[in-house]
């Protein structure tokens, strides 16, 4: 199927990333919605992937901003968290050329159903901070750079794993994890944003009308994260771990 950008399918997808921009701001997910309608409309898969990348950064960078305006987020003390997800993401965009990644397709749905679990059935996950397991530098050494590295190599879920690393290791609330979670994913999109744009992959009219829908639907999940706290983002990050880990068991065995 050859790729024509009509108004009927642009309009889809302007509102599909909307729809995928408000989920992935609570809970992440979103590429569920996109990739799939981006192969649907007729790109080949690295193409979609990587124009879904740049419509990412846009969702991403517009929940980032709303978390650090309303005071959630301090950037000073995510230069070093920012800067390993970000060689994070670009060591595994380097790496996924290099390595067969069949290993990981299929460990991957098992890790997220972990997550569903975690969130699902752990008392502790509130909104409340608690203890902190690792020092800002380790983390940043360990979680953000690991994370970093996965979403490069293969990416779904990274916000899930974000969210989680920050809850189980930095001891933040739920509310607060989510928050800076966004921000360490819009650094790794960015990161393997300029390496599919270095391979030609990008199709920038469609990516950035769908950037749009994803600033509107990004900014509105936001709001909910601030308004709502751990009542919408525990059952939507369980929700949607679900569903990510179902997709991926059924591609591997249909």
């Amino acid at each position: 199927m050859e790729f024509e950008l009509t108004l009927q399918i642009a309009a889809l997808l302007f509102a599909t990333a909307a729809v995928a921009g408000f989920i992935d701001a609570i809970a992440g997910g979103g590429g569920l919605l996109t990739i799939p309608a981006l192969m649907w409309a007729g790109l080949p898969p690295a193409t979609a992937l990587a124009t879904n990348k740049l419509q990412a950064c846009g969702g991403s960078f517009f929940a980032s901003l709303y978390f650090v305006r309303k005071g959630m987020v301090k950037l000073t003390d995510l230069k070093l968290p920012l800067a390993c997800a970000f060689a994070g993401a670009a060591l595994g965009t380097i790496a996924v050329q290099q390595i067969d990644a069949s290993v990981l397709e299929v460990l991957l749905p098992f890790l997220i159903l972990g997550i569903a679990a975690y969130f699902l059935f752990s008392p502790k996950v509130t909104d409340d901070d608690r203890h902190r397991v690792l020092t800002p530098t380790a983390f940043s050494f360990t979680a953000a750079l690991g994370i970093g590295l996965y979403d490069g190599f293969f990416g779904p879920g990274t916000g899930s794993f974000f969210a989680l690393a920050f809850v189980m290791l930095a001891g933040f609330g739920l509310a607060k994890a989510t928050a800076h979670a966004k921000l360490l994913n819009f650094s790794t999109n960015i990161s393997s944003l300029l390496f599919f744009a270095l391979g030609g992959k990008v199709i920038w009219t469609l990516g950035l009308l769908m950037l749009l829908g994803q600033a509107l639907g990004a900014t509105a999940g936001s709001r909910m994260v601030v308004t709502k706290g751990s009542k919408i983002i525990k059952p939507l990050v369980v929700t949607m771990s679900l569903l990510m880990s179902a997709k991926l068991l059924y591609q591997q065995f249909a």
